[in-house]
């Protein structure tokens, strides 16, 4: 199937899923905001602020005008920062009513929206009515853009409550090398998507700090448990969180100097400054305003996340992290299940 799909975010993420719809043969139009990126694009078809030394197709189409974009769109993928999903789901559901269209929505972008502490799906459905929009899915897993972008072996997820509609992303995507898998539970993906970034900060400031293998291996595992723990409190499938969205992504992103949220903790824990590691770093750190997120919702919800607050602590607080890492292992023994 040849299907017409707007891109929304030209981000990493966003510009390298389009490049892999173009690739299948679907008419992508991807959008920016930025009137400088999407003449790059369309010019030298590079987007070199955010993709290195990759070559986007001729046929893969940039706009700056969000409604061409949509013109008669099939899908609509939405891969922008989670603060701006309400505010763009907003702008879409008015052009949408206008044209009078009812595509599929689909997004992979990776939070929780501050204050509410809703799952994006959740915000696309609130600011989009049901008229205008078939069901939503999240695509999600261990993926690095930059791997793809080299055709590396990449595992996702898509999840719906619709298992139409996440068989329809399903086969969007698929291709040799970037495979797809369906899921029903979007709740626990889209909780496993956004909190992986809390564990990665985690990670990537113990590199920085000087530890080992064995310490990454333990924040990793007992990070998981509390993303579990969160996740499940909300209704989530608990063997969501051993599959592609979460132990998967958890590895990819707790691993990797590609994450940007790991190289933001590693710099932490090489002793800079959050605000100067905020403003190099050039792209979202999603995980600094997760971690508030769920760092909040845990004392909410009465469930027990100490790696994420000590985190949060540092973080929002000023904790110093060796401190916070001395106080998680000294806290009293308990059962580990």
């Amino acid at each position: 199937m040849s299907e017409k799909i707007a891109v929304l975010g030209a981000g990493s993420w966003g510009s390298i899923l389009a490049s892999v719809l173009d690739e299948n043969g679907h008419d992508v139009r991807l959008w920016s905001y930025n009137p400088k990126q999407v003449e790059e694009l369309n010019t030298q078809h590079t987007n070199t602020h955010y993709i290195k030394d990759f070559t986007f197709s001729p046929s893969l189409v940039a706009y700056s005008d969000l409604a061409s974009a949509l013109d008669n769109v099939d899908a609509i993928l939405f891969v922008v920062p989670t603060k701006a999903i309400r505010s763009v789901a907003a702008q879409v559901a008015a052009i949408l009513k206008e044209k009078n269209l009812k595509p599929e929505l689909i997004h992979a972008s990776k939070g929780i929206e501050q204050k509410t502490y809703k799952r994006l799906s959740q915000v696309l459905e609130e600011e989009i009515p049901a008229e205008n929009r078939k069901a939503v899915t999240v695509v999600s897993g261990p993926s690095h853009a930059e791997d793809v972008a080299r055709k590396d072996i990449t595992l996702v997820t898509a999840a719906s409550l619709s298992p139409d509609a996440a068989k329809y992303a399903q086969k969007l995507f698929m291709t040799s090398y970037f495979r797809v898998y369906t899921n029903p539970d979007i709740i626990g993906v889209e909780i496993g998507a956004a909190l992986k970034n809390i564990i990665a900060l985690g990670a990537g400031a113990l590199h920085g700090l000087g530890y080992g293998d064995n310490a990454k291996a333990a924040l990793m595992t007992r990070g998981l448990a509390e993303i579990s723990r969160l996740g499940t409190s909300f209704g989530a499938d608990p063997m969501t969180f051993i599959g592609l969205s979460g132990v998967g992504d958890i590895i990819v992103t707790a691993t990797s100097a590609n994450s940007r949220n790991w190289r933001a903790g590693d710099e932490l824990g090489r002793g800079e400054k959050l605000d100067d590691v905020i403003s190099h770093m050039g792209m979202v750190i999603e995980g600094l305003a997760t971690t508030k997120a769920a760092y909040e919702l845990s004392r909410e919800r009465g469930v027990s996340m100490p790696i994420t607050e000590a985190i949060y602590q540092v973080i929002y607080e000023g904790k110093d992290i060796r401190t916070a890492i001395s106080e998680l292992m000294q806290r009293e023994g308990r059962s580990e299940f």
